[in-house]
């Protein structure tokens, strides 16, 4: 019997560009249920996620909040670079620090320190649970700890923390193991539990809401010792040679090198220097969209591809610059090099619904990153105002004039002459709420849409891709119009990560 419709190399070797909208999976064969499909990937050569979903290194999408949610869900956060290095290490280091099992580098005070600086601490870390030790310095002896219940409601914040600290304190030898350690707090219903040597001498701290947390995300991305994973993205040039060696002392898993044109020397230099310097470090490299292009990175070590040319919601790089690909081809060529090359692709920008994330994942992507799908929620920056009537956060592209001002143009390659051309827009997006229901929402769906297809795991999807027995067929402006809501006088479109009342 005749197959229908087209495998990938048929569809997208005509020699026209296509974008996720002019082409449409076929069904396969359904004999399991839509809970067993496995969306394991990788993100990078060594970096394996649980689900497909990393969010971009945009200013008014990822910092901190927004990747401790994404890792906790099984995916991956980009912190955005439109900051000082101090500030983006910080951000690293905040969400390295939200879940660590032993916690190595706890926040110390001394009795001598106010309950204010506890309150800065809040502030900047967002934690209070706080050891105490004799000089307010990791190492010296563990003498009290205060936590939220102590201070909460005292109205004086110029207080010593010799006058509220705890000092009657459970603690546990050094050389206790995790499992150990965690058995201790159920026991003691404490919410710290202090870890000291035999001199009484503060080494480590295990936290509750740790336990908590492994309890609530089992498929949390993390690394090999225990702590969220995170990306950064930095700019190809020299400068952020410095940003990256403070990215690396916090911790952070992966570097995004971050350019609209990803195939320059420039990039290829940032690459070399990266691999050659922290070699233990992943690389994702981009962005690009040709075949040429990938070689070009990956010959100098990249670890992974980042694939797109102006296909965002807030881009304008194809319509000013007059350079790109329609995204769904670029991301079919592209995945069926690098895969040769055992490199994992990112397709960034056009993803703006879970089915153009299946189709991404359909042409051979490892990960979809987003930034408008995230923006608006919870976890993203800004605060939340409402513009006629409506509950909205600010959204820009990184090339806008708003987000250079800031020094959003630094992957750009412009000279420094006070010229700038805008490849970008700012705008508002609705409120999403929080980004773990958005991201429970998308995984299932994903899911749902695998089983469709007749997969049973993303890696199943990529074989069928391979060997042809995927099927696509185009899809008219008509059809388009056809697979969309039409017909109803009116109606209300679903909100993406509101979880159904229906079982």
């Amino acid at each position: 019997m005749q197959a229908d419709g087209e495998s990938a190399r048929e569809i997208f070797g005509q020699g026209e560009g296509l974008t996720y909208n002019d082409f449409i999976v076929l069904p396969g064969h359904i004999d399991f249920a839509a809970e067993e499909v496995d969306l394991s990937t990788r993100f990078t050569r060594r970096i394996a996620l649980k689900v497909p979903v990393v969010s971009s290194p945009m200013d008014t999408v990822t910092e901190h909040k927004m990747a401790i949610s994404l890792a906790l869900m099984g995916g991956i956060g980009i912190i955005h670079y439109n900051n000082t290095a101090e500030e983006q290490a910080a951000q690293v280091r905040k969400v390295k620090r939200f879940e660590n099992g032993f916690i190595t580098d706890p926040v110390v005070l001394s009795p001598r320190h106010r309950i204010s600086d506890i309150d800065r601490i809040n502030e900047k870390e967002g934690f209070s649970g706080i050891p105490i030790t004799e000089d307010g310095t990791l190492k010296a002896r563990l003498v009290g700890i205060v936590t939220n219940r102590d201070i909460d409601f005292e109205p004086d914040r110029s207080r010593l923390l010799q006058e509220v600290m705890v000092t009657e304190l459970q603690t546990a030898p050094v050389g206790i193991s995790l499992a150990e350690a965690n058995q201790r707090l159920r026991e003691t219903k404490k919410g710290k539990l202090p870890i000291v040597d035999a001199q009484g001498r503060l080494v480590s701290l295990v936290s509750r809401t740790d336990l908590k947390k492994n309890r609530d995300f089992p498929d949390a991305c993390k690394d090999k010792r225990k702590q969220l994973r995170v990306g950064a993205a930095v700019s190809t040039r020299e400068v952020d040679r410095e940003r990256i060696a403070a990215l690396v002392e916090a911790g952070v898993d992966a570097i995004v090198v971050d350019s609209a044109q990803g195939d320059s020397v420039f990039q290829i230099r940032a690459i070399e220097h990266l691999k050659k310097t922290y070699p233990g470090l992943d690389v994702l490299a981009g962005n690009v969209v040709t075949t040429r292009q990938c070689a070009s990175l990956i010959e100098a070590g990249a670890d992974g591809v980042r694939v797109g040319m102006g296909p965002g919601s807030i881009c304008t790089t194809q319509d000013t610059m007059a350079c790109g690909r329609a995204q769904a081809t670029a991301v079919f060529e592209c995945s069926r090099f690098c895969r040769e090359r055992d490199v994992p692709v990112c397709a960034d920008g056009g993803i703006s619904s879970t089915g153009a994330l299946a189709k991404a994942l359909a042409c051979g992507a490892a990960t979809g990153m987003m930034g408008g799908l995230f923006a608006g929620t919870q976890e993203a920056p800004g605060e939340y105002f409402y513009k006629d009537g409506v509950r909205v956060k600010k959204y820009r592209g990184m090339a806008s004039f708003e987000a250079m001002e800031r020094g959003g143009g630094k992957r750009y390659l412009y000279a420094d002459r006070g010229i700038r051309v805008a490849q970008g827009v700012s705008g508002y997006v609705v409120d999403k709420g929080s980004m773990l229901d958005l991201v429970a929402y998308i995984v299932q769906s994903l899911r749902q849409s695998l089983q469709d297809f007749g997969c049973r795991s993303l890696a199943q999807l990529h074989q069928v891709l391979e060997s042809g027995s995927l099927r696509y067929e185009r899809r008219s402006s008509s059809a388009q119009r056809e697979g969309a809501v039409h017909s109803l006088f009116t109606h209300e479109e679903p909100v993406l990560g509101v979880r159904s009342e229906v079982p």
